[in-house]
């Protein structure tokens, strides 16, 4: 060390204060024993493979990139942001949903899945689809609670729910199937109190830590610029979609503290994905993306769920593309936004 010249010393000293910096927030993050999660199929991992609904996802090429090239009912070709935060969390590699059949007891203590692709905030969107309502995801939260305290005892069971990492994400599915008036801020504020009503249903369940995501740039899917853009062959993301997302956006992270300060002992913090999916379309080449305004799956313009199936053919390297199919981003994508977290979310909980 004697020896060292300054400048070498001084690389040292930083990597070791950077290490140990890093160490310290994999502990603080670490706290969190277990993850539920809430939502619509950006973060169901398999809920919709028990019901009848034709919003499903457990069949090729869906879990190609999935361990063990696996569909698992999972709206991706891997991984979703879940799965990323709960390995990153140290908690498991992935999250199950709560209607696996065979769900084990290690996997109910660490936690589950309640969300349902295709649902929302708004009992009418899930009327649409027949999928599991927030209330009815809500309904089943309580039927873990009392199966996690069979499993671990009722003191235990208060205290996981309380140290675990709620994660919610819905909202796409009421605006991009029922309202997309920019001018209908009304019904933004009826989702933004359905959001209130939730998380203190939550809160009086026992949750502290709460995560809410705001909405991606809806009018950057493919879906919509296919079935919205005029002429359907001018690939670019519609503006005013993309205003509505901003203005809900806005008015959740203003809310979101708001609800928190009424819920003693809470944390609940606003998730953006609009900016860093905004971010990967803007500059693709910072993230290895070659293509972002279609899918991997069958043309890319249409295709998700029935129309992506084991006949329809796929992209030869899913990694280069923001979105697995018209609707869904991919598992790159799906990590990409986990960090985004990880480096902007998470540091409000410690």
């Amino acid at each position: 060390m004697a020896n060292m010249k300054p400048s070498v010393v001084l690389v040292y000293i930083l990597t070791i204060f950077f290490n140990t910096g890093d160490a310290t927030r994999s502990r603080s993050f670490s706290k969190f024993p277990a993850i539920l999660v809430f939502g619509d199929s950006t973060v169901d991992s398999g809920n919709n493979n028990e019901i009848d609904t034709l919003f499903k996802a457990n069949f090729l090429p869906y879990g190609r990139r999935y361990p063990g090239h696996t569909p698992t009912g999972r709206f991706s070709d891997g991984r979703l942001i879940t799965d990323f935060l709960a390995s990153i969390l140290k908690i498991k590699n992935a999250v199950p949903p709560f209607l696996k059949p065979d769900l084990s007891d290690h996997e109910i203590a660490t936690g589950v899945s309640f969300a349902s692709s295709g649902s929302g905030y708004d009992d009418a969107t899930n009327d649409v689809f027949q999928v599991i309502s927030f209330p009815k995801q809500i309904d089943m939260f309580r039927d873990y609670t009392a199966r996690l305290g069979r499993i671990v005892g009722e003191q235990k069971a208060k205290k996981i729910i309380g140290a675990a990492l709620v994660v919610i994400s819905t909202g796409t599915n009421d605006i991009s199937t029922l309202r997309m008036d920019n001018n209908d801020t009304g019904y933004q504020d009826f989702l933004l109190n359905r959001v209130q009503f939730f998380t203190k249903q939550l809160y009086d369940l026992g949750c502290r830590s709460m995560i809410v995501a705001g909405l991606p740039p809806i009018g950057c899917l493919p879906i919509q610029m296919t079935t919205k853009q005029q002429p359907p062959s001018n690939r670019s993301c519609l503006h005013n979609q993309n205003l509505y997302s901003r203005s809900y956006n806005q008015k959740l992270a203003s809310m979101l503290p708001l609800v928190q300060a009424k819920l003693s002992g809470s944390k609940i913090a606003y998730a953006d994905i609009y900016e860093p999916l905004m971010d990967m379309i803007h500059h693709p080449e910072k993230y290895g993306f070659e293509e972002t305004n279609k899918g991997c799956c069958g043309t890319g313009f249409v295709e998700m769920g029935p129309l992506c199936n084991p006949t329809t053919p796929t992209c030869r390297h899913p990694s280069r593309y923001l979105f697995w199919d018209a609707v869904h981003p991919g598992q790159s994508t799906y990590q990409y936004l986990s960090k985004y977290v990880v480096k902007n979310v998470l540091p409000k909980f410690v």
